[in-house]
């Protein structure tokens, strides 16, 4: 706290004490309590108003460390108290001797108590919150005129064992319990039962309708005079293994760049073929098993990829040419697969990592038993970001080569982290398990660390995360090698280009330190229906293959070429022509062709009353492979065409622009609060006189000439009158153009609306 000098009294307020803070300690308090900084607080008065509102105080408490907690819970019960008298009602071991002198000046950084002529001072809205928090002392404040504690030492050496029991379990049930019939009696020993006694000793005081209390300074000796039973400066540790940094960085490199590579399979996919979205608006179980599957990995971790698509903005809802709700690639994807493995991480990572949504929880179900789909709008906690973040730089601060010990260490770090943020511990222990498990999956921590990759990127500095990552990764190869037995191998990560051409013409057999490739049938009838042709297959893979095409491989893409497309389907509802009679004859005796009603009318041409959007996949089943005929007889290609959605929203940017611009709203706050003090005092010092319009327009015409500084009292549209310190400018057809110190710019006032006019000293 800002130090007075000897002539200036002591602040008796909160609004007192916030007046004479410093502009950086107010806009440190703006940053940690950031509700209080919107919308921006006329004054110091209304600054303290606002921290001393239930909500406020309560966003505050959840910042408190288990230790910061016990302080102001010893300050609550001791009503008011010295530093030292606070500092003798809490243990604290050997460990960190200023732990509560550290935790008092945290308590006032966050305007949560304040140092007035009494004492320190807490906010009354802290004593109910404080009621029932787990690891609190549950005592009641201590009253204005306490009783000696040598006298209720004596009245508790006198009570009966039975009386004693009761007030010790009083006390253990939040000091408060009730009776049906006690007598309030003044002599002890006219008491007949254990309350009765309680009573006439002053130990446990009636409170109305059958309600008992036990004063504050009652429970406190029967805690011997402490609040706390453990230590407050006694943090849980870490439970540690050992690890080799190195290894620590290539585990988690991986794991990053297999995120990237799944990522872009996973929407290169949905581009084509988008799942439908549900009516509720999440992803349909079915429609995740298959990405699950496409991708190799298990539903949880699908789910998670999913999920970082969507909060990194290369996800959104859309509507498909069939007018269906989907989920669909936005175009934002197609800039981030021209970027770099590393740079396209960081922009994953940077959004999982600020993303309130709890992937953990897919599959699972709610309280009212239904099953939560990934994508679903109610998947998010307000918690679930700081929770994360509080993980990981728990992790992240071990020394070089430590990890989170196997087994252990994520208990251990749960432990810590429910001692670190001790409010709503349900909640965050799942959140931080999970944490570290999503973090393992996505390459932002591995074996139990955090990579120096990471740590930049926790840091705000994406720059510096790219720069370290992009070393670890392997380097795109842009080559193949083609072999006999109708497979490729990639002796590495293939450049993104060629990693989608390359799904097109085969399946993926195996992946590792090189992945292998199959080409089939399938593969390259899928090719042909994007539009490719034999002559530019063979010439494509010539010029990517370090070896000889195999004539297997030659002889599989031409024979595919040959029965591609022989086969020309057409509306009559359906039709089939062919110039190859055999083809047909060999379809119309299809032993599963019987359902699709197809009826020859000429030696090349087929009709069938199956619609085309139906008879067309059923032909591919029975092994055909068809091209549709337009009504021109031109053949089109049937293939799904790339489809995109509107990105809803800007992606949280992960550089420090962020952090910038909260600065300069920050320092804006201060400011606005500044002048509303000193308007506040000017209106304080100079006796208030309502004007009229006629008169407020020459005194501000008059101050316009003077280039002078005046408060005006001006009621705004919904009645409100609020004082504004302002430098006129203009004055011009009933308005006012000044610059209003509060708001930092140059606003309008229409002039019938000001109700005084004051000069300022200069």
């Amino acid at each position: 706290m800002a130090k007075e000098s000897g002539a200036q009294a002591a602040p008796r307020t909160l609004a007192e004490v916030l007046r004479s803070w410093p502009a950086d300690r107010l806009g440190r308090l703006l940053r940690e309590r950031p509700d209080l900084a919107t919308p921006a607080p006329h004054d110091s008065a209304q600054l303290a108003s606002r921290a001393a509102t239930r909500a406020s105080v309560s966003r505050a408490l959840d910042q408190l460390t288990h230790g910061e907690l016990l302080v102001l819970d010893a300050l609550v019960i001791a009503g008011q108290t010295t530093p030292e008298g606070l500092s003798a009602l809490v243990r604290v071991s050997d460990v960190r001797s200023t732990a509560v002198s550290d935790a008092l000046a945290h308590l006032e950084n966050l305007a949560l108590c304040w140092r007035a002529p009494e004492g320190l001072r807490p906010l009354t809205t802290i004593a109910e919150l404080l009621v029932g928090t787990d690891g609190t002392s549950g005592l009641r404040p201590i009253g204005p005129d306490p009783r000696p504690s040598d006298a209720i030492a004596a009245d508790l050496e006198a009570v009966s064992t039975e009386a004693r029991a009761l007030l010790a379990h009083v006390v253990a049930a939040g000091g408060t319990g009730r009776t049906q019939a006690a007598r309030t009696i003044g002599d002890p020993a006219e008491a007949r039962t254990p309350v009765e006694e309680l009573l006439a000793r002053g130990l446990l005081v009636p409170a109305g309708s059958g309600t008992v209390v036990v004063p504050g300074e009652v429970g406190l000796a029967l805690h011997g005079g402490r609040t706390t039973d453990e230590p407050v400066d006694v943090t849980p540790e870490l439970a540690t293994g050992s690890r080799d940094p190195k290894l620590v960085a290539r585990a988690a490199a991986g794991a990053a760049f297999e995120l990237t590579r799944r990522v872009e399979l996973l929407l290169d996919r949905w581009g084509t073929h988008p799942p439908a979205a549900l009516r509720t608006g999440g992803l349909g179980v079915r429609d995740l098993k298959a990405a699950s599957t496409l991708l190799g990995v298990e539903a949880g971790e699908a789910a998670l990829i999913i999920e970082v698509c969507f909060a990194a903005g290369l996800l959104a809802t859309g509507t498909t040419a069939d007018e269906v709700d989907a989920w669909l690639p936005t175009e934002a994807f197609d800039a981030w697969s021209t970027l770099g493995s590393a740079p396209r991480w960081v922009r994953l990572a940077g959004a999982w990592l600020a993303s309130p949504r709890t992937p953990a929880l897919v599959g699972t179900r709610d309280s009212g038993g239904k099953a939560i789909n990934a994508l679903a709008p109610e998947l998010s906690s307000g918690l679930q970001a700081q929770t994360r973040r509080a993980a990981l730089e728990e992790i992240a601060a071990l020394p070089e080569g430590d990890v989170l010990a196997t087994g252990t260490g994520v208990p251990s770090l749960v432990a810590r982290i429910r001692w670190l943020r001790p409010r709503r511990p349900t909640s965050r222990d799942a959140q931080v398990a999970a944490s570290v498990t999503e973090a393992g999956m996505l390459g932002f921590a591995g074996l139990g660390a955090v990579p120096a990759y990471a740590r930049a990127l926790l840091h705000g500095d994406a720059e510096e995360a790219v720069r370290l990552l992009d070393p670890l990764l392997p380097q795109p190869v842009d080559h193949l090698l083609v072999q006999a037995d109708l497979t490729a191998v990639a002796p590495g990560p293939l450049t993104s280009e060629i990693s989608r051409a390359l799904h097109l013409l085969a399946d993926v057999e195996s992946r590792g330190g090189a992945t292998v490739y199959r080409f089939g049938k399938d593969s390259l009838r899928r090719a042909f229906d994007a539009g490719w042709s034999a002559t530019e297959v063979h010439a494509y893979l010539e010029g990517l293959s370090r070896t000889p095409l195999p004539q297997p491989l030659t002889y599989l893409v031409d024979d595919v070429a040959r029965t591609f497309g022989t086969v020309r389907v057409g509306h009559a509802e359906s039709f089939l022509r062919a110039d190859d009679e055999g083809a047909l004859t060999e379809l119309m005796h299809h032993p599963k062709a019987a359902s699709l009603r197809l009826r020859r009318i000429a030696p090349t041409v087929i009709v069938s009353d199956t619609p085309l959007d139906v008879l067309l996949p059923r032909l591919r089943e029975l092994g055909a492979a068809p091209v549709v005929e337009a009504a021109d007889g031109t053949v089109g290609v049937a293939r799904a065409d790339i489809q995109r959605a509107r990105l809803p929203r800007t992606p949280r940017a992960v550089a420090t622009r962020e952090t910038a611009r909260n600065e300069a709203r920050i320092n804006a706050v201060v400011s606005a609060i500044r002048a509303g003090d000193a308007a506040r005092e000017i209106g304080a010092a100079r006796p208030r006189e309502a004007t009229s319009p006629t008169a407020a327009l020459a005194a501000l015409r008059e101050a316009v000439e003077a280039r002078s500084t005046v408060l005006i009292g001006y009621v705004d549209n919904h009645g409100s009158t609020s004082e504004r310190m302002v430098d006129p400018r203009r004055v011009e057809g009933g308005q006012l153009t000044a610059y209003d110190h509060r708001s930092d710019d140059v606003r309008t006032f229409a002039v019938h609306r000001i109700t005084v006019v004051q000069p300022t000293a200069p």
